[in-house]
């Protein structure tokens, strides 16, 4: 007790937000672990009485108000801390009794909401710089949440698709207290967003941090939908908020991130590249499981974007990607169609995890036209007229030659005899639409597919 409250003395002499933040911080601090459970341990009938006295006394530069505010907090506080000590003294290895994660949960909430109430006290609420204390709330509110709802699932026996996985979705019915999390949180983006206050003084300051939990938040529960919301009530209050670069970076790293997966999903890959590059490019390099989830996502953008694939040394710090990805690259790059699809199907779970299964798959279109590329370059050259002196590509190619091409990528002689001029002229016809080059089919009852030596397809696609 004696430590907790003289730290929040010291941070309010301060307007030290961070350190303000550690005294609700609900782990053990590593220079003082056993603090928490001193304060937990207090005599509980007495524990009001007490903080009262001890923030009132303190002659802090804060209103009567304002200190009755923080006595509610810390009374909340002290009794979401009672029951993580039970949670810690009856977890471990060897015991059978379960956390009461759905206790804790609401403790929390009841913290959260205590905190969003000091802040709507009118001219005696929070001030800006305590915005931190915002951030801790949310941040194991949203971990309370999640624990609570495994522990339920646990206990019914309705393990979910997604279980283990951090940010990937789940079934509605097995996220009661999550879906409750959410909408304490919007709270928050709603108590930080609608701040009038000049911008040095304003609660606008918090936003992206909250904003990113929310992500989290809706990430999980599959409902991404809502993540677009957040994303047009930021930008209808980008003229009264402080410029995206002035927020701390890893705010910004975080923020740029999602915004540029909800691109991705939404099938939007140039913004998504856009959004996704800029995360990596501010990205600390010692990240490195960030810059992994940048990665997971970067690279099938470059794929279908710009048909680039990143360098080897690039991927050598992050084996995983590299197992995935490489096997494709090699692929799309020889046109083998058929190890493409065999390297896909080895990373199916992984890529259906991450939601990049279906992108991936339309970079079987670029495999394909590297395939076609390869049978254009093959061709050779045109016989030289009589006065020319440099020769010139074929601009005339026969389906068959396509045919056996296509037949030889996707594996074998059977599929090169079954393999019909009218298949083969309806995938190079989705090709060229895809690709949107001149390319037409004047001759195409005599199989031979006209191509405008002005416009070299393939060289442009290489």
């Amino acid at each position: 007790m004696d430590s907790l409250m003289r730290q929040f003395a010291d941070a309010q002499m301060v307007l030290n937000g961070p350190s303000l933040a550690q005294t609700l911080t609900p782990i053990a601090l590593p220079d003082e672990p056993g603090r928490l459970r001193s304060f937990a341990l207090a005599p509980h009938h007495a524990i009001q009485t007490e903080l009262q006295d001890r923030i009132h006394d303190q002659r802090l530069p804060i209103s009567t108000a304002e200190a009755n505010a923080w006595v509610e907090v810390y009374t909340a506080f002290y009794n979401a801390t009672g029951y993580l000590i039970v949670a810690e003294d009856t977890s471990g290895p060897g015991r059978k009794t379960q956390v009461p994660w759905s206790k804790i949960y609401e403790a929390w909430k009841e913290l959260a909401i205590t905190l969003i109430r000091g802040y709507t006290s009118g001219s005696t609420g929070f001030p800006a710089w305590t915005v931190p204390c915002l951030y801790v709330a949310g941040k194991y509110l949203r971990i309370f949440a999640i624990k609570a709802d495994d522990l339920s699932a646990l206990k019914d026996g309705t393990v979910t698709f997604s279980s283990g996985y951090q940010d990937d979705v789940v079934e509605d019915s097995a996220n009661k207290n999550l879906s409750d999390a959410a909408s304490v949180l919007t709270r928050i983006f709603q108590l930080c967003i609608s701040d009038r206050a000049p911008i040095s003084e304003s609660r606008k300051w918090g936003l992206y941090y909250i904003t990113n939990l929310l992500f989290k938040t809706y990430f999980r529960l599959n409902n991404i939908g809502l993540s677009k919301n957040i994303i047009r009530a930021l930008g209808s209050q980008s003229t009264d908020m402080p410029p995206l670069e002035s927020y701390p970076k890893s705010h910004v790293v975080t923020y740029k991130y999602y915004t540029g997966v909800i691109c991705f999903l939404e099938e939007d890959y140039v913004q998504a590249q856009k959004s996704l590059t800029e995360a990596w490019d501010s990205c600390l390099k010692s990240s490195r499981r960030n810059q992994e989830l940048i990665l997971t996502y970067l690279i099938p953008c470059k794929l279908l974007t710009d048909q680039r694939f990143p360098a080897s040394s690039l991927l050598a710090p992050f084996p995983r990607l590299q197992s995935l990805f490489a096997p494709l690259n090699f692929c799309i790059k020889r046109g083998d169609l058929s190890g493409f699809s065999a390297a896909l199907a080895a990373g199916e779970d992984e890529f259906i995890k991450r939601r990049i299964y279906l992108t991936l798959e339309r970079c079987r279109d670029v495999a394909l036209r590297n395939l076609l590329r390869k049978v254009f370059l093959a061709g050779g050259f045109e016989e030289l007229k009589p006065g020319e002196t440099t020769p010139s590509r074929r601009t005339r190619i026969p389906i068959k030659e396509f045919g056996v091409a296509i037949g030889l990528g996707q594996g074998g002689k059977d599929k090169i005899e079954s393999m019909e001029n009218d298949e083969v002229e309806c995938l190079l016809a989705n090709m060229i639409y895809k690709v949107n080059t001149p390319f037409s089919f004047p001759a195409a009852l005599r199989h031979r597919p006209l191509l405008s030596p002005k416009a070299p397809l393939f060289d442009r696609l290489a």
